[in-house]
């Protein structure tokens, strides 16, 4: 091996602070843009410029310009007003959905670390014949059994999450019952259920909130395509997905914002999730 003269030493450092200032610089950004949309959500009736139902049909795919900032949509409604105002529906969706999925996979996952032997075979088959099963199709079935509507689809799709988050669990939950501490709680004589949930859970939510970030952008896609499907949201909505499914008719006229405005924003907010996520769940298991 070469010895490293002290001028290749400076320029490996330079090179590797570089790269941390450079990812720290989208890490941040990301976040900002993501309090920037969640903020906007909330005071979505302070921040729209107008309301996202007005129909104007004498100003009908208007482009962008000073009286609409991102044009309007096929009824003249203000594009703006409407992604605003739609941020609400399309975050909570997915926030409601993991919700569910991670109460019942994070249940199934350390139940099945736990105790072992039948328990973890019966669980792991369990959730490998729901992973295996695609997962849109099976939201299809239940919304085809109990109607469209958002509320079907979150609490499908949380069901179809629900396979993944466990076998993560699982493999989490394994790791962490073979350290010494857990040996330690039995030997005192403290019951199974008391240390799964006031010390095994709690040691494993840094990997499982990191994960579960990263899954928030996909919870978001997946609805917003139930959505553009017709499955999920329903008229007059301004669920992104939605959004784009109606600004179709407005492509075949050569008229892009219409669809272009949510689909951006959808594009964004999941990036932006997926970048943040991975980021929050390496510093988390770097404390671990």
């Amino acid at each position: 091996m070469t010895a490293q003269t002290p001028t290749s030493a400076v320029t490996a450092n330079t090179t590797r602070a570089g790269a941390r200032g450079s990812g720290g610089v989208v890490l941040w950004t990301s976040a900002g843009f993501l309090v920037t949309v969640v903020l906007a959500a909330v005071f979505a009736p302070l921040v729209a410029p107008a309301d996202p139902n007005a129909i104007d049909f004498g100003d009908i795919w208007a482009p962008p310009g000073a009286d609409h900032w991102l044009g309007t949509d096929q009824m003249g409604r203000d594009l703006l007003s409407r992604v605003v105002h739609g941020a609400r529906e399309s975050l909570l969706g997915p926030l409601l959905l993991l919700l569910l999925a991670s109460v019942l996979g994070v249940a199934m996952g350390t139940l099945a670390a736990w105790r072992r032997g039948w328990v973890d075979v019966l669980l792991a088959r369990v959730t490998d014949v729901m992973y295996a099963f695609p997962g849109l199709l099976f939201v299809v079935l239940v919304i085809a059994v109990f109607g469209s509507g958002m509320t079907t689809a979150v609490v499908a799709l949380g069901l179809a999450f629900t396979p993944i988050i466990a076998k993560f669990t699982r493999s989490v939950a394994l790791a962490e019952c073979a350290k010494p501490y857990i040996d330690a709680y039995r030997v005192q004589g403290v019951s199974g259920p008391v240390i799964c949930l006031r010390y095994l859970i709690p040691n494993m939510a840094p990997a499982l909130l990191g994960y579960l970030v990263v899954l928030f952008g996909e919870g978001l896609m997946s609805l917003a395509t139930l959505s553009f499907l017709g499955f999920g949201a329903q008229p007059p909505s301004s669920e992104w997905g939605l959004m784009v499914q109606e600004g179709q008719s407005a492509l075949i006229q050569g008229v892009l914002w219409p669809a272009l405005v949510p689909g951006a924003a959808i594009a964004l907010v999941v990036v932006a999730f997926n970048i943040v996520g991975v980021r929050v769940a390496d510093r988390l298991n770097s404390r671990r």
